[in-house]
């Protein structure tokens, strides 16, 4: 789909830049990012420069599994229209491009997106991001040296370490508290109330498509709180944002299954049967 030229997003993802340290003094673990401080537009139709590349493109659509183990954080080198009209994101990244092929599935920040291009020399891969997927997503506010989180489909040999994420976000929520409890970290997100519905206390939840396990449910305020421990702050993005950015939420597929046979008279056909 053609895009005008015209248009602009807007951006307020921090691009990482400090040093990041755990909440207790006698744990000091020191994170290198690049922070954005302020909000800046993201020009979505600015042409990629592109590097040349042995790959070709595939286009194919793939239906992918993933656990919400965040496998490695990338970093965004480009993004804005490619030649063929569509919009690219190229991100350097290393582990997940371990037996890449193209048309593979990679979850950006929870997003199952198809590799079109990659380069194992200079590490790095390119997704191609529909109209859709940017209206319904975080990734909107992405520019480039912003961080993602990211994982590979998996694969039948796979561990599951955390619970079935699909990688299609249902929608955004916001960060309105960060509080630290000695080197834990508490984290408030408000969700609207469709997607609120199906998130319950101790139930998964992928945030950014990291798997994590909700602590509370604040149906009269609209949100909810999961705590990461000092581990998990190291290896994902959520704790290197700011109040009032976006995360991506996809909740457990399996309150979205109860719901349509509830509704669609299955408990009641299996009652008279």
């Amino acid at each position: 789909m053609a895009v005008s030229s015209s248009l602009t997003l807007t951006s307020r993802t921090p691009r990482i830049a400090a040093t990041h340290s755990s909440f207790r003094d006698s744990q000091i673990t020191h994170l290198r990012f690049n922070f954005i401080t302020r909000p800046s537009p993201l020009r979505a139709f600015i042409p990629l420069t592109r590097q040349p590349t042995q790959h070709r493109r595939n286009n194919a659509t793939v239906q992918c599994l993933f656990t919400g183990i965040v496998e490695e954080m990338g970093t965004i080198k480009q993004l804005g229209v490619a030649s063929h009209g569509g919009f690219d994101m190229k991100i350097e990244a290393k582990t997940v491009l371990d037996g890449v092929n193209l048309g593979d599935s990679i979850a950006v920040n929870g997003t199952c997106l198809t590799v079109t291009e990659f380069d194992v020399k200079v590490s790095d891969f390119t997704v191609g991001l529909s109209p859709e997927t940017l209206r319904k997503t975080s990734l909107v506010e992405l520019e480039p040296g912003s961080v993602v989180n990211l994982e590979r489909a998996v694969t039948p040999t796979s561990r599951m370490g955390g619970h079935f994420v699909q990688g299609h976000v249902d929608g955004t929520g916001v960060i309105i508290s960060m509080v630290p409890e000695v080197d834990s970290l508490w984290v408030k997100v408000k969700a609207e109330k469709d997607l609120l519905k199906y998130i319950v206390p101790k139930g998964f939840i992928a945030v950014d498509g990291t798997s994590l396990t909700v602590g509370d449910v604040f149906d009269d305020e609209g949100c909810f709180n999961f705590m990461l421990v000092a581990y998990t702050q190291q290896k994902i993005v959520i704790p290197l944002k700011k109040v009032g950015q976006k995360v991506n939420l996809e909740v457990d597929i399996v309150g979205k299954y109860v719901e349509r046979l509830l509704s669609s008279g299955f408990v009641d056909s299996i009652r008279s049967s």
